[in-house]
């Protein structure tokens, strides 16, 4: 079987005086704290969480 395509996110920003939804998307990945690095799948629904907090997270490469 082919191995899944994997992407690197770092957290850049602070959770703090976000929207609630805003913080539920970093939990949702696997983040909340600063400079956090979790390793998800490559999928639709992780790039679509990625682009609703992009001041917040980097993808790593």
């Amino acid at each position: 079987m082919a191995k899944a395509k994997t992407i690197k996110i770092k957290q850049i920003g602070s959770p703090i005086r976000r929207p609630e939804s805003q913080k539920k998307i970093l939990i949702g990945l696997g983040l909340g704290k600063m400079q956090k690095v979790v390793e998800r799948q490559d999928t639709p629904e992780v790039r679509g969480a990625i682009a609703k907090i992009p001041h917040l997270v980097t993808v790593i490469d």
